[in-house]
């Protein structure tokens, strides 16, 4: 199979996946209360704090100002009825960037030196995977960050690999930046390239000049920052108007320069963070996500509900390969190919931090490690003596249980017996 052929495929399940049922429910649905005030905030311009950096929300609303959105809707409360067809406007990016990273995830495989046919099923399995899915059919944050930080990877994978133009590192750069413009777990992958460029300028240090040294460290350390500062400069200049978030804000605030606003606000977000204490029914420990303990309930309604639920096949399968792995590098120590460290250190930086993070934690989160544990997978079958073959039963599988599973994605009907057919576990209540 060519590689063209394959990205096509790849890019077509991720379209269909996010094309289907698009738009339903047309209701608020669980974070959706939160992100449309937010966004609803940029037309108002009345001020308003997040404990998320600002970019995500700027990009729904410049999306939905094109298309004539207006802020009369409250987002109150989660099912409260949508008054018109605008906020499919708001969905409608969230959604593009889930249909986008299967081909984004494709790509890094293929650079990591996976074959085509186990590169094909690690852009499959991103396609049907379930919680994937939900996550990014609704006015949320997460598919920005994942594909804003995945596709990062890719590029400086490929200009890495194939030294290609450094406009492909600059813009690696750029999307570093962007993810940890959405949310501060995107830091993770400016850690991932910042490791993989150190460790290449320390082995290459004889043939490195001061220049290429400069423009490494510019394009992928100041253009970050920059993109990161360039967020908020955006975000205050729209917000000038007294609004719910001055509470939260030093009294002079609306009227200091812009490296006040920026430093202020940056602490306080912290401060925020930290000070997250409540407990919640669907939360959830790291140590349970790669095993899909605790789901969450994001939406009911008379017949219909929504979970934010894995493929388990996919969750499991993944987290078994990632184990593999981890006993293939320990067994082969200094001989362990640079694909396997990366992957495996990848998913270590996206999920080790939440061990020291003491504010309830929710399934999405471990998002960003399980896409490189399905990448593990994919690297996995890679080594078996037919990968067409593995490759192709573990997508057929995956694409069954993504099917049976799909119901409580995409919020469609099904009757009480056909809900609890799909809840495997009592902690999936």
């Amino acid at each position: 199979m060519s590689y063209k052929k394959a990205a096509l495929i790849v890019l077509a399940l991720g379209v269909i996946t996010h094309t289907l049922w698009f738009g339903n429910p047309p209701s608020a649905v669980f974070d959706e209360v939160h992100f449309g005030k937010f966004v609803s905030a940029y037309f108002t311009h009345e001020y308003y704090f997040d404990i998320h950096p600002p970019l995500g929300k700027l990009i729904i609303a410049g999306w939905g100002n094109i298309w004539g959105f207006n802020p009369g809707f409250s987002f109150a409360n989660i099912g409260e009825a949508y008054p018109d067809k605008l906020y499919l406007a708001l969905r409608f990016l969230p959604s593009l960037a889930g249909a986008l990273l299967p081909l984004v995830v494709f790509g890094i495989a293929i650079e990591l030196g996976i074959g085509i046919y186990a590169a094909t099923l690690a852009g499959s399995l991103v396609a049907f995977d379930n919680a994937l899915l939900a996550q990014s059919r609704l006015i949320l944050l997460d598919p920005f960050l994942l594909l804003f930080g995945f596709g990062a990877v890719w590029c400086y994978l490929v200009w890495r690999k194939r030294r290609a133009s450094y406009w492909l590192l600059i813009l690696s750069g750029a999307l570093i930046g962007a993810a940890a413009s959405i949310k501060w777990t995107g830091i993770t992958f400016f850690a991932i390239i910042g490791i993989l460029e150190i460790i290449r300028l320390f082995y290459n240090r004889n043939n490195m000049s001061p220049r290429k040294i400069i423009l490494s460290v510019t394009a992928l350390f100041i253009l970050p920052i920059a993109v990161y500062a360039g967020s908020f400069a955006v975000h205050f200049s729209l917000l000038n108007k007294p609004g719910s978030g001055d509470a939260f804000m030093p009294v002079n605030f609306q009227s200091t320069s812009f490296v006040d606003k920026f430093t202020a606000l940056n602490k306080e977000m912290y401060r925020s963070n930290q000070r997250l204490s409540a407990t919640h029914p669907y939360s959830s420990q790291w140590y349970t996500w790669p095993f899909l303990v605790r789901p969450i309930f994001y939406w009911t309604a008379a017949d219909a509900k929504i979970y934010l639920i894995g493929n388990p096949f996919i969750w499991w399968a993944s987290t078994a390969a990632i184990i593999t792995m981890l006993g293939i590098a320990l067994r082969e120590r200094r001989m362990a190919s640079s694909a396997l460290i990366i992957i495996i250190g990848a998913w270590l930086i996206n999920l080790l931090p939440f061990i020291g993070i003491g504010r309830v934690m929710f399934l999405y989160h471990y998002l960003p490690a399980l896409v490189w544990a399905i990448i593990g997978l994919a690297w996995l079958v890679d080594r078996f003596p037919n990968p067409r073959k593995m490759a192709l039963g573990f997508g057929a599988v995956a694409l069954i249980v993504f099917v049976f599973f799909a119901p409580l994605s995409y919020g469609l009907p099904m009757s009480e017996r056909a809900t609890s057919l799909r809840i495997w576990m009592s902690s999936w209540r």
